[in-house]
């Protein structure tokens, strides 16, 4: 076969591994988070259709009520991360959602203030697993520079689903009265078992590696495990006994199917690889994911955006009623805002991908949302605050995949990336708690407090982005010089001395940070 035939060949197989993991990978995970989505903010629909009024709630009890959740939800993420593996995730994320869909079924039951904080306690606790797991297990599927535009696409579904959730609960409310249940409970009922049928249905679909997806032949197979090992690169690479000072890497291109090698003491020899399957967990390698400042700085980043995702998506339906809009009228006017959302969330991602960008993007719409929160503010009509919401959710819901890629792009060895991934996710969620009590009812419709509040952590946020951006450039520019070669030595020490049996991940110094 000629060079230009085999290069021909090489992308006809590409193709057709991407497009049969497309089709087999993102849309159980789109409805598993479609239906994620859908439970959690279908507590703000219910409000509205009288869950106060027939659970007897006053002053903040409702807020209470909603940031219980955040509490399980955050405990979990961490621990949920390191045993997908064990599990295997095509199982455990399935297992996940058929938990969290009985406890909603179960909401429709409530009668009172504590029935209802048990339940969102346990709601969270269920939930809490399925992020961190979704962009861990798509980490183990996906090329680093391909993994966005999938997380763009099932997170396009979240910014459906604040459409969807409307229209449901406004065909659902019509329910009130059957079997004697009011039609906030309906709501939960129906929406929760349809969550455990998605559920189900998606176990059946969901590959739990490459290796065992049955979608595959033999060659498409082989060859969809050598390209991910290949853009993995160095990072899976692990000591000889020869003195690290003499390890040097051969230049690769993954695109081109070039080999690794490495050089010790003038000979030339394969390296030892530790495959991501093989990796055994160690807790040095989640205390390495800790100690990440991009961790940390992301974390900031992601918290300031969620405050404003989650505040959005559960008092928009009050935001709406308080404009003057009531019942299925204030349902459906929650759904226009979402649409430029979905389209720009999806655009975003794509162009994220193609560009190797994550930060800059988000740097870039981050103001978009700043703006339609300063328009809300100012704003003296109904007209002006419904237009600023559209602000709100063209520029926040884009960035919510760039940041979502950072780390797993970042990150490498399996469970330092199962750890920064859940821990960004776990950090970021105390937003949560503050997103709750943001919006008072008593306020509306300007809600002014609660706008200058979320604007705040917005503007916060940029700074945390642009402050993440500078470092990966600097620490990029470092590796680039020689300036982390000692990495490598530090390395070996760790190695003959037991520490790890990790790969060597993203310490290698020719590893590169994607912005």
């Amino acid at each position: 076969m000629s060079a230009v035939q085999d290069k021909e060949h090489t992308k006809a197989l590409t193709r057709r591994v991407l497009w049969k993991l497309d089709i087999h990978v993102l849309p159980p995970l789109a409805l598993l988070w479609l239906a994620n989505f859908i439970d959690r903010t279908n507590v703000g629909n219910a409000r509205i259709a009288g869950l106060e009024q027939d659970t007897h709630l006053h002053g903040t009890q409702f807020n209470t009520a909603l940031a219980i959740f955040y509490v399980s939800y955050i405990i979990v993420e961490l621990p949920s991360n390191w045993v997908l593996k064990k599990f295997k995730p095509s199982r455990w994320l399935p297992f996940l959602v058929v938990l969290w869909g009985t406890v909603t079924t179960l909401s429709g039951l409530v009668h009172n203030f504590s029935g209802l904080l048990a339940i969102r306690f346990f709601l969270g606790f269920c939930e809490g697993g399925l992020l961190p797991g979704i962009m861990l297990y798509l980490s183990t599927l996906y090329k680093r520079h391909e993994l966005q535009q999938r997380v763009g696409i099932f997170y396009a579904s979240a910014s459906l689903s604040g459409a969807f959730g409307g229209l449901l609960a406004t065909a659902i409310i019509k329910m009130d009265g059957i079997g004697g249940l009011a039609g906030w409970r309906w709501i939960f009922i129906l929406e929760g078992i349809a969550t455990v049928i998605i559920a189900l249905t998606s176990m059946i679909f969901l590959p739990a590696d490459i290796a065992s997806a049955k979608f595959f032949t033999e060659e498409e197979r082989e060859f969809a495990l050598h390209r991910l090992r290949l853009s993995l690169g160095v990072t899976m690479t692990a000591p000889l006994s020869e003195p690290s000072q003499s390890i040097t890497r051969v230049e690769v291109d993954a695109e081109k199917a070039a080999e690794e090698k490495v050089e010790v003491q003038g000979q030339t020899t394969d390296a030892v690889v530790v495959y991501q399957e093989d990796e055994k967990f160690e807790w040095y390698e989640v205390i390495r994911g800790l100690k990440d400042p991009q961790v940390w700085m992301t974390s900031v980043a992601y918290m300031g955006i969620i405050i404003s995702l989650y505040s959005f998506s559960l008092f928009l339906p009050t935001i709406v009623a308080g404009l003057g809009y009531s019942g299925g009228a204030a349902q459906l006017h929650t759904v226009p805002p979402y649409v430029p959302a979905v389209v720009l969330t999806v655009v975003v991602a794509f162009a994220s991908d193609r560009l190797k960008w994550r930060g800059p993007f988000i740097l870039m719409f981050l103001p978009i949302t700043m703006a339609g929160y300063i328009l809300a503010i100012v704003a003296k009509t109904n007209t002006e605050r419904y237009a600023a919401v559209f602000l709100i959710a063209a520029g926040i819901y884009p960035c919510g995949p760039c940041i979502l890629s950072i780390l797993p792009n970042n990150s490498a060895g399996h469970y330092k990336k199962a750890t920064t991934v859940a821990l960004q996710l776990a950090i970021s969620n105390c937003g949560g708690f503050i997103a709750t009590f943001t919006y008072d009812s008593s306020e509306a419709p300007t809600y002014i407090r609660g706008h200058s509040i979320t604007l705040a952590f917005v503007a916060v946020a940029w700074v945390a982005m642009f402050c993440n951006v500078m470092y990966c450039i600097w620490e990029n520019r470092a590796r680039a010089e020689g300036r982390r070669q000692d990495n490598l030595t530090k390395y070996q020490e760790l190695w003959d001395t037991g520490k790890t049996r990790a790969p060597i991940g993203d310490r290698h110094p020719d590893f590169r940070f994607t912005l």
